[in-house]
């Protein structure tokens, strides 16, 4: 072997330099989000060739949105993956309007899980990138738990976030506030091996990401923000429709992502607590930056489990330009 082989567990005990409860604690729920990572992933691999793998379920999820079979799927895979462990008490989740509660799990644990299980499912019928995102809260002890009251913390909070990225190899990327760290999925052991440690994302870099058939429905720094891209070199337009894998593009290689509000809906489309926040928290630990474009997305103190915010994410030197469209201080 070339390198040393480092596991998923083996690298959090050695994020947190000791084998203490709480060191054992995080690096057995990072293994559990793995192992559901490992279950979505298989499924995935499978989707042409089983039952209800594929399609919608013919229910809509409480954003309002139909519900694909694998988010269905994903939800579950993470539920499974975490009951019974004594790891988290709660699992808030963008398929359900409330908190799973996990009983057996509170006597041992107060932790939260906050999940997307499955980002750009709509990709699934073609074939396409999807991913999944995870955040990791303490619920605060001076704030009851009577509507999850306890759980609206800022950003800046989480004990650790990552995500699971299901491409042409299956991606675990994570931090505990400790830098970001990527790990591959080596089928043949069944293992998360470390594959990039640290990740810095590049000051500036050439790629926007977007989808600009919502261009009309923007505000106008937004809008001269595209036509400032449009008019000179060294920009590269790429959007997938996956959050995670447009994502991990820029945090490897820079540039920005946008998802802006629009002029109907200018809180936008994103959910703050288990999408926005999460990629935030990865975003800076890596060097980069991401707000809503007038504030910091990590130190926005959430006012429900669902709430939405537009998102500016990636190189410092590139949302910096965004910021400066939307003042006004660059022109196109």
């Amino acid at each position: 072997m070339l390198r040393d082989v480092l596991t998923l567990s083996r690298h959090v005990l050695q994020q947190f330099e000791s084998f203490t409860a709480e060191a054992q604690d995080f690096s057995a729920l990072l293994n559990r989000i793995a192992l559901a990572g490992k279950m979505i992933a298989r499924r995935l691999g499978q989707s042409g060739l089983i039952e209800d793998a594929l399609g919608i379920t013919g229910s809509v999820n409480v954003q309002g949105e139909e519900q694909q079979q694998m988010d269905d799927y994903a939800n579950r895979a993470f539920i499974r993956a975490l009951e019974q462990t004594g790891l988290v008490c709660r699992l808030v989740s963008e398929e359900m309007k409330t908190p799973a509660r996990l009983p057996e799990n509170c006597s041992l644990s107060r932790l939260a899980l906050l999940i997307d299980p499955l980002d750009g499912s709509s990709n699934i019928d073609a074939n396409l990138t999807v991913g999944s995102i995870f955040s990791v809260l303490r619920p605060l002890d001076n704030r009851p738990e009577t509507d999850n009251e306890d759980l609206l913390q800022p950003g800046r909070n989480q004990l650790a976030a990552g995500y699971i990225l299901y491409g042409p190899s299956t991606q675990l990327v994570y931090s505990i506030g400790k830098g970001v760290h990527s790990f591959t999925l080596d089928p043949s052991l069944g293992e998360f091996i470390l594959s990039q440690s640290p990740i810095r994302t590049p000051e500036r870099g050439s790629v926007y990401s977007l989808n600009e058939g919502y261009f009309c429905q923007w505000s106008e720094g937004i809008q001269n923000f595209v036509r400032y891209v449009h008019r000179r070199d060294g920009y590269t337009s790429r959007y997938s429709g996956a959050l995670v894998a447009d994502f991990h593009r820029i945090l490897l290689q820079g540039g920005v992502y946008l998802y802006p509000g629009t002029q109907q809906k200018p809180e936008g489309k994103l959910r703050l607590m288990y999408e926005a926040a999460p990629l935030a928290f990865l975003a800076e630990q890596a060097g980069g930056m991401a707000t809503t474009g007038t504030e910091s997305i990590l130190d926005i103190p959430p006012q429900a489990l669902h709430q939405r915010v537009p998102l500016i994410i990636g190189s410092r030197e590139n949302v910096a330009e965004v910021q400066n469209c939307l003042n006004g201080s660059l022109s196109p």
